[in-house]
């Protein structure tokens, strides 16, 4: 069956403005005239935040309209659609960023059925398939396609794990999995031969059916599944559309849902002035009827708002925070709706990121696609100096040329070494919750006396490890990446993408700041806040405060982060030097919330895990370490704290 009946229409996502504008207009290009395509185009741009208040159809408007090129934004509302677009051709690491299903769904509705690409990121990609849209990296087939020449859905298929190839014959996972995931068990484990990594290890145990071998597709069983606000209205409108008004969901009892996104958009300079925040409503008007129907474990906002609401408020907490904190254990697999799913892998659990479809097929089946990936081991050797955070060290690796052209895309990072042992829980976590940047399919660092000790304190349980939590001496690995901790120092990463790090040292002029931002699941826990408070408190004790044209805001990752500050005594401190403090949310991360600029001069730095074009509002966002933005705060400016306390 041949995909086109004639040449298709593509639209090729050029570097250039001025050559997308005059192919939506009507001019066709071909592969030779198309010039340099866009790499790392991220979901922030192919479904915008006012894309996200909708889940069915009319997402197909806003395909692509926050996409960036040469300073401009080249595709209007309901420009592909107009100009009859069915092909996407784009360059390295599509699809980055988010997984947030709104964009193949969106690219779907505006009549799109095949994205081309020089490669793709992974939770992008199997959304794509559990869609049933068609992605491809072959350039030849495309040649070919777009002269007229017959390809076959078979050809383009050609290369992909055979899972992915079914589940798109079969035209998308929901519709795959009602025909082929009855009665699927794990198999019991077995020992096998030669040393093994801890993911491994875990992977084996939940596997359903037989065991897989590196890029093989199957299913695992998860011990924990969640779901939050902006991805449940879409995932009861896909189950509804294939399994009716009446679905059961496999074990409810193991599906948490979490609204930790939305809380503050009565407060967000985004939604407020797109006039955005009466349809957010309608999404947490579905996430919660969705709850109440299946009965679900549910972590919600910290008051009921109502529409013109305009008071303090904010959510229990951010779900892959409070999985970490209160649910997650070593040894188990956790998937949630969310790319830093990742985060809780610090407990040395797997965890990671899956798209809606996965989600909605999870629920009624509890089977989770997944193709096996291969671990990558980041050795960090040493002691981190004085004054450097996991955020300086996740920096430091996002700029190495060998992760920056895509080694880590979808491979799982195992953090180690007496560097990595030496850190807490909550500095584990904020390695393993950027795994997402690092573009892997997880993170997770091995269980040990900190991890028994953290669970002991935040959850008092008592946990005893069993001895085949570790990897086994002489484990395979893909790869191992060696990192000299005592030659870090505090790292930013330029506006525009994590991966732009630099030595804070190596800035070659001042960057005088508007905002300055503490919080999000990477940088809202417990000890991101004693960095704070090390820094605000000192300078208090300086007799400085945050400047008049600096704001600074904090927000709490959890309400138990919010309740350990308030016993240390730090709120009056933050407050003491002019910080606006937040209850727990995703906030401006997301943008989602106060901190978000609202002008593209603005300039923010923040302790968030990304900074694409619009992530955070429409101004440029460095990224820091928690300590930096707590400097830079005082000092008006990019600085970290070595060099702040040299001005007193």
């Amino acid at each position: 069956m041949n995909l086109f009946d004639s040449a298709p229409r593509a639209l090729f996502l050029s570097t250039q403005p001025e050559l997308i504008e005059r192919q939506l207009a009507g001019e066709p290009l071909m592969l030779a005239t198309a010039g340099a395509l866009r790499d790392d185009i991220s979901t922030d741009e192919i479904s915008p935040l006012p894309a996200m208040v909708h889940f069915d159809a009319a997402l197909g408007a806003h395909a692509h309209t926050g996409l960036q090129c040469g300073g401009r934004r080249p595709i209007a509302r309901g420009g592909l659609q107009r100009a009859g677009v069915q092909v996407l051709v784009a360059g390295k690491r599509y699809g980055k960023g988010s997984s947030r299903e709104h964009s193949p769904v969106a690219e779907m509705a505006a009549g799109v059925r095949l994205v081309v690409a020089e490669s793709f990121e992974r939770i992008y990609r199997q959304n794509a398939d559990n869609l049933g849209l068609i992605t491809s990296t072959d350039v030849g087939l495309l040649e070919r396609a777009l002269h007229g020449q017959p390809v076959s859905l078979d050809e383009w298929l050609h290369g992909r794990d055979e899972l992915a190839a079914a589940i798109v014959r079969a035209g998308g996972l929901l519709r795959y999995g009602q025909q082929h995931l009855q009665g699927l068990q794990a198999a019991a484990p077995q020992a096998e031969p030669g040393p093994r990594t801890l993911f491994d290890k875990i992977i084996d145990r939940h596997t359903l059916g037989a065991p897989l071998a590196v890029g093989e597709g199957g299913f695992v069983r998860a011990d924990w599944r969640f779901i939050h606000e902006y991805y449940t209205g879409m995932a009861a409108h896909l189950l509804s559309q294939v399994f009716g008004p009446d679905v059961r969901l496999h074990e409810p009892a193991s599906i948490l849902a979490f609204e930790d996104h939305l809380s503050y958009v009565h407060l967000s300079p985004a939604h407020v002035s797109g006039g955005l925040v009466g349809s957010v409503r309608t999404l947490s008007t579905a996430h919660r009827a969705f709850v109440q129907r299946h009965g679900l474990r549910h972590h919600g906002y910290l008051q009921n708002l109502q529409a013109g609401d305009a008071g303090n408020t904010g959510s229990q907490g951010i779900s892959h925070a409070l999985m970490a904190e209160a649910h997650a254990l070593p040894g188990q697999v956790v998937v949630g709706t969310d790319s830093h799913t990742p985060h809780a892998g610090a407990l040395g659990c797997v965890a990671f990121g899956v798209g809606t479809t996965d989600m909605a097929n999870a629920f009624v089946t509890g089977a989770v696609r997944f193709t096996r990936p291969a671990v990558l081991r980041v050795q960090v050797n040493g002691r981190l100096p004085l004054g450097v955070s996991a955020k300086d060290l996740v920096l430091h690796l996002l700029a190495l040329p060998e992760l920056r052209s895509g080694a880590g895309v979808g491979r799982v990072f195992e953090f180690g070494g007496q560097a990595v042992r030496s850190l807490g829980i909550d500095e584990r976590c904020t390695l393993t919750n950027m795994t997402a940047e690092l573009g892997g399919f997880t993170g997770l660092v091995e269980p040990d006396d900190k991890t028994v000790a953290y669970l002991r304190e935040r959850r008092g349980m008592g946990l005893e490890l069993q001895p085949w939590m570790r990897s086994d001496e002489g484990a395979g690995y893909e790869r191992v990446i060696e990192v000299e901790a005592n030659t870090l120092s505090p790292m930013v990463a330029r506006p525009g993408d994590p991966g732009l790090g630099l030595p804070l040292a190596k800035l070659a002029e001042p960057v005088p700041i508007d905002i300055a931002y503490g919080g999000s699941c990477t940088a809202g826990k417990r000890e991101d806040f004693d960095q704070y408070h090390a820094v605000l408190a000192w300078g208090h004790a300086q007799g400085l405060r945050v400047p008049p044209q600096v704001r600074l805001y904090l927000q709490f990752g959890t309400v138990a982060v919010r309740d350990y500050c308030r016993s240390q005594g730090y709120l009056d401190t933050f407050e003491a030097v002019g910080a606006t403090l937040l209850e727990p949310a995703c906030g401006a991360c997301a943008n989602c919330g106060p901190g978000a600029s609202e002008h593209a001069a603005e300039v923010t730095v923040s302790a968030i895990n990304r900074n694409f074009p619009g992530r955070s509002g429409p101004g440029q966002v460095w990224l820091a370490s928690p300590a930096t933005v707590a400097a830079s705060a005082l000092a008006g400016r990019l600085m970290g704290f070595e060099d702040l306390s040299k001005t007193r």
